[in-house]
């Protein structure tokens, strides 16, 4: 028999209130992705590096093929197909049926109902893989189906809106590059359900008086632009954030990368908008996400060497905070840094309010109005780039030492949020969920101006950064029972370093 160790960081639990129905139809069929190392011998990442065009990258930090081959050959040996093998991406995506897949995983594999999430397919304790492939595989993804992100976006209600605005309006209050469309870039949009109409979209630019732009819709791992015909679910997200991009940066493209609401589908979203030839996207917006808790080690270890990849390719990666406040609704009395804004190789995003004359203080509704999120990673360790920051120990007891959240800020409060058309209703809409694409077109205007793409955006802003952000010094991001923090002078963990300054930040970058 062969001798069969865990992959590290595997392990998983049922959720929280998740109940056991019973055991998974054995033919029940099922796709994995396994991700796989960098090949031997290749040199470490640079963000600060010249960025690499995606052929050499491909080459030289790919996955070698021998350790492609000897998955294959794991999968042909236990009765499973492979469907896609990518050496850019590091991954090998298998089919077959759930008896295969347990065998060959080692797993078990039960159905599963949450009040929240629905039917799933679930899994508790490691994968298990022969000894020879754990020098190989850094991740197995799949096995486990259940919902893994939320949309970080809250529509508000029609008589607590003290003010809203316009995207255009958003971009001239923090005083935005004009003149420049983002043309010559692409936008990737990650989105995990929901859809949107392109008559919706004719209709909203048009109302602004603005060109249509350009909206393609990518489907991964079988997931398409499916619109529900309802503002509160998922299309209320996909609406938000191309009416804000396009709004703003419309003479870009933007692609749209549609993928299954489970961590093999957020995985294979990143790896596809990061390595695509086709569209080749300079700025990645992410508005959906999840406490750090919720996550498997190697889920998140392999989206953070994704967004690494990213940044060697001179993409910039922005990610929304959360909306939940310190305790990113966990519920436990702790605080929870919300992931993969946590990412130390992803610009996180936190949330303001915006009141009349431009005046901005954390936004913090209350319970049940939401609150941004942001605090100090359980996972990740403080960066470099961030060591001058005075980011404080975590709230927990313990007082844990980590990466801070968010990085940078923006309008997030739904009481003066953004005028959007979803599912052919207006609706005002806050949440970090905006303002994710409101950084990510910032760039795309950015990176048209100067030419050549912005890429790893921290190291900067936290370095050189001089009159470029807004600081915000009033408010906190305390909610329900878990302990939060306060907006200071400097950096915080409600607004990071603060909002941008468009003219500064343009000056600053484009010489």
């Amino acid at each position: 028999m062969e001798s069969r160790v865990p992959v590290p960081g595997s392990e998983r639990q049922p959720p929280r209130d998740a109940r056991r129905v019973g055991a998974v139809d054995p033919e029940e069929p099922v796709s994995v992705t396994v991700v796989v190392r960098r090949r031997p011998g290749a040199q470490p990442l640079d963000a600060a590096a010249a960025p690499l065009d995606r052929a050499t990258f491909a080459r030289t930090q790919g996955a070698g093929a021998d350790d492609l081959a000897a998955v294959e050959r794991f999968a042909h040996e236990h009765g499973l197909t492979v469907a896609e093998s990518s050496a850019e991406r590091r991954t090998v995506k298998l089919m077959g049926n759930v008896a295969d897949a347990s065998k060959a995983f080692g797993v078990e594999l039960d159905r599963y109902d949450h009040p929240e999430q629905g039917s799933f397919r679930g899994r508790t304790g490691q994968i298990f893989l022969p000894a020879g492939l754990t020098e190989i595989v850094e991740g197995v993804f799949g096995l486990d189906d259940r919902p893994q992100l939320r949309p970080q976006f809250r529509i508000a209600d029609p008589r607590a809106v003290m003010r809203s605005y316009t995207p255009v309006e958003v971009a001239q209050v923090y005083d935005f590059p004009k003149g420049g469309t983002g043309a010559g870039q692409c936008v990737a949009i990650i989105e995990l359900g929901g859809g949107y109409q392109q008559s919706n979209l004719d209709t909203y630019f048009g109302g602004l008086g603005l060109s249509v732009p350009t909206v393609t819709a990518v489907s991964v791992d079988g997931a398409t632009n499916s619109p529900a015909g309802d503002p509160g679910s998922a299309d209320g997200e996909v609406l938000l954030d191309i009416e804000v991009v396009g709004a703003i940066a419309g003479g870009a493209r933007i692609a749209v990368y549609f993928a299954p609401n489970s961590d093999q589908g957020f995985i294979d979203a990143v790896t596809t908008a990061v390595h695509d030839q086709d569209n080749q996207p300079s700025v990645i917006s992410i508005s959906w996400g999840g406490p750090e808790s919720t996550w498997t080690l190697q889920a998140q270890t392999t989206l953070d060497h994704a967004f690494a990849d990213a940044a060697a390719l001179g993409v910039t990666v922005c990610a929304a905070s959360g909306d939940n406040g310190s305790g990113d609704g966990v519920g436990d009395g702790r605080a929870h840094a919300d992931f993969p804004a946590s990412s130390p190789h992803v610009l996180a995003c936190g949330g303001t309010r915006l009141d009349a004359g431009g005046l901005e203080t954390v936004w913090n509704d209350g319970t049940s109005g939401g609150a941004t999120g942001g605090g100090v990673s359980d996972t990740f360790d403080l960066p470099n780039w961030q060591s001058s920051a005075d980011v404080p120990p975590s709230a927990n007891p313990g007082g844990r030492v980590g990466r801070g959240v968010p990085d940078v800020s923006g309008n997030a409060d739904p009481q003066t949020g953004y005028r959007v058309l979803v599912d052919g209703q207006q609706a005002t809409i806050g949440g970090t969920s905006a303002v994710a694409p409101l950084w990510a077109a910032l760039v795309a205007l950015l990176n048209e101006q100067r030419g050549t793409p912005l890429g790893f955006l921290n190291p900067f802003l936290y370095g050189s950064a001089d009159g470029a952000l807004r600081d915000v010094t009033s408010g906190n991001n305390d909610l329900g029972d878990a302990p939060g923090y306060s907006a200071r002078p400097g950096w915080d963990a409600c607004t990071g370093l603060g909002s941008p300054n468009g003219t500064a930040l343009t000056q600053q970058l484009t010489g």
